[in-house]
């Protein structure tokens, strides 16, 4: 009885074992596969719009711009201007774009708002920050986590240096940034998120150090020319790839399960023929 209890505990450790190191890469799989669905719906839908539709929204959100920047404390009390939430919104999911950064293999759709459902799982525009769609006078906020269990989003951004790229995608526009600073501060200092006259900046920012989290890390990029050739393109991230930290322990977990299986019913074996030993109801076993 003690050996079974015993191999009953090893196959359970085994189970325990095999699902939590399968949780945070299989979920951090299925966020990446949402992230990709929703910037091939979003470039869809897109797609099939007239010329004179964009031009209608990149109007709105100029004129949303322009409002934000004459409006004193906007910054800090966004609701100021109206037309937030709908400026940019084409899916009627609150999607108004998608930034892709080359170097650290990022390509995420960017939300309205910085509330917690969004950065959980994409990057979130921060309110009171110019909509992502470049021009004179701008400075975009887009803020993403790092190091959650679940989802990739921002850990990498501490890769990024002066002269690295990234672009923001805003229906058929794609608009180019690098940076040109890249700066620790403490999360009460917004200084470097405000608008400067005549600048086009885009910052993108996270928490640091890594799983501390008492500071932010801010990148921030200034508009360049966008090459010609940068039409907007959906391409699939590394989630429509298999991780191999996936396929091994998928591969690993029904063999040791199976293991687990086995030495259970040998155990359950022997104890059995010990019990009918005991018995005498086993006199002679084959060699």
């Amino acid at each position: 009885m003690k050996r079974y209890v015993s191999t009953a505990v090893i196959a359970a450790a085994f189970f325990v074992g095999i699902s939590l190191l399968l949780y945070p890469v299989i979920s951090e799989y299925i966020n990446a596969k949402h992230q990709s669905k929703a910037i091939a719906s979003y470039d869809e839908i897109a797609s099939h719009m007239s010329e004179a539709d964009y031009d209608e929204i990149f109007a709105e959100a100029r004129a949303y711009n322009d409002a934000l920047a004459r409006t004193e404390g906007a910054f800090y009390q966004p609701e100021r201007v109206s037309g937030y939430l709908e400026a940019l919104d084409i899916t009627g999911t609150g999607i108004m774009g998608y930034v892709t950064i080359d170097k650290i293999g990022v390509e995420l759709p960017v939300y309205h708002t910085v509330e917690t459902d969004v950065l959980q799982s994409a990057v979130g525009h921060l309110p009171g920050t110019s909509l992502p769609i470049g021009g004179e006078g701008t400075h975009a906020v887009l803020s993403g986590h790092r190091g959650l269990p679940s989802a990739r989003l921002f850990t990498d951004l501490d890769k990024l240096e002066p002269g690295d790229l990234f672009t923001i995608t805003v229906l058929n526009r794609v608009v180019m940034y690098r940076v040109d600073q890249v700066k620790i501060v403490d999360p009460t200092d917004v200084t470097d998120l405000q608008l400067i006259p005549g600048k086009d900046y885009c910052t993108l920012f996270t928490c640091t150090p890594y799983g501390i989290n008492s500071h932010r890390l801010l990148v921030r990029g200034v508009r360049i020319e966008t090459p010609e050739d940068a039409a907007p393109r959906y391409i699939a991230n590394e989630a429509y790839r298999i991780d191999p930290l996936i396929v091994t322990p998928a591969v690993a977990a029904p063999m040791l399960l199976g293991i687990a299986v086995v030495m259970l019913i040998k155990s359950r074996r022997s104890a059995l023929k010990q019990k009918l030993r005991k018995e005498g109801l086993i006199v002679h076993e084959k060699q």
